[in-house]
């Protein structure tokens, strides 16, 4: 799709029916020129993003069915399988370059270094997973977490790992210090179900209850409330290459667009302000919380504080490596 901001002038510009089964995860190739997607059916496909051409095809690429894809640099990829399964590709190769299932449930998200060197899985099964890219080889598994990792992105430059799990809470590693949690902050949301980071500290976490949350990281806090999918759960997040604008879709069949671009100048300091406990959260667009037409409309007359306060949680809000 060509989305406008203008109504009437989102346009589709060509769909895909190659898959057998459901497309489970897509993913756009460093140089957006090409389009990656992942099935049910086991299969790969590799499309052209201007034209939708199928180029590229891995009809039996694993055992059960894929779950996600992460392309690494323009020749190497990466996916998971709903086995615990996971294997880097090489497009000049054709073929699988690293093989793997060391953890026991779904991979259900991936993230690389900057470097393209190292790998790490958030799987089904409450680990994750760390691979050698570069070397073609699996380094080590995380302890497990309470319940189910759901997402995967780097922090504050690379020096932190931040996990979303289907308990509401996210679990924060250090880099090189991957065996186990230096730090967790739970959340009070029924899951994290995807996650996006916008700048080095904060991110936006989109839950089961339909609403996406602003969270800043070391000291953590929740910021407030960046939109929703009322009711619905929201199953995946995408920021634009400039970090102004949020993409979100979810259970109610839409892809809505936010305004992100507030939170870049946000500074968070360690001081908490008291906040009421179940107090409604910080609307931080004017999208936010309702327009006067939901079950959030009456929040949204509300003053905003100064300072962003802590929405709940277990964190010693340390910034130790």
């Amino acid at each position: 799709y060509s989305y406008s901001c203008t109504e009437g002038e989102n346009r589709q510009l060509w769909s895909s029916g190659h898959h057998l089964k459901s497309c489970r995860d897509v993913a756009f190739s460093q140089d957006g020129q090409k389009l990656f997607t992942v099935s049910k059916d086991k299969s790969i496909h590799i499309l052209t993003a201007e034209e939708g051409r199928l180029e590229t095809r891995f009809p039996k690429a694993h055992e059960s069915a894929l779950n996600c894809v992460l392309p690494i640099d323009n020749h190497i990829f990466a996916t998971g399988d709903d086995g615990g399964a996971v294997k880097v590709w090489d497009l000049r190769r054709g073929s699988a370059i690293l093989e793997a299932r060391q953890q026991e449930e779904y991979i259900s998200a991936m993230t690389v270094d900057g470097n393209g060197k190292i790998l790490l899985t958030a799987s089904g099964d409450g680990t994750l997973g760390v691979f050698n890219v570069k070397r073609r080889r699996f380094e080590l598994l995380s302890e497990p977490q309470n319940g189910d990792l759901t997402s995967v992105v780097l922090m504050k430059r690379g020096r932190k790992v931040a996990c979303g799990s289907s308990e509401g809470t996210i679990y924060l590693f250090n880099w090189d210090g991957f065996g186990a949690a230096s730090d967790r902050f739970a959340l009070r949301a029924e899951t994290i179900d995807c996650m996006v980071p916008i700048t080095d500290s904060i991110v936006c976490v989109g839950s089961l209850d339909g609403v996406i949350r602003a969270v800043n990281v070391l000291p953590n806090r929740v910021l407030g409330c960046v939109g929703q999918h009322l009711g619905e759960p929201i199953e995946q997040l995408a920021v634009a290459a400039d970090g102004k604008l949020l993409a979100s879709s979810g259970h109610d069949q839409k892809v809505k667009f936010w305004d992100v671009s507030a939170l870049g100048s946000m500074v968070v300091d360690d001081y908490r302000r008291k906040k009421k406990k179940g107090g409604p959260l910080r609307a931080l667009s004017s999208k936010a919380l309702g327009s006067g037409e939901d079950f959030f409309a009456d929040l949204r007359d509300e003053a905003e504080p100064e300072a962003a306060a802590k929405e709940g949680g277990d964190s010693s809000d340390s910034d130790s490596d």
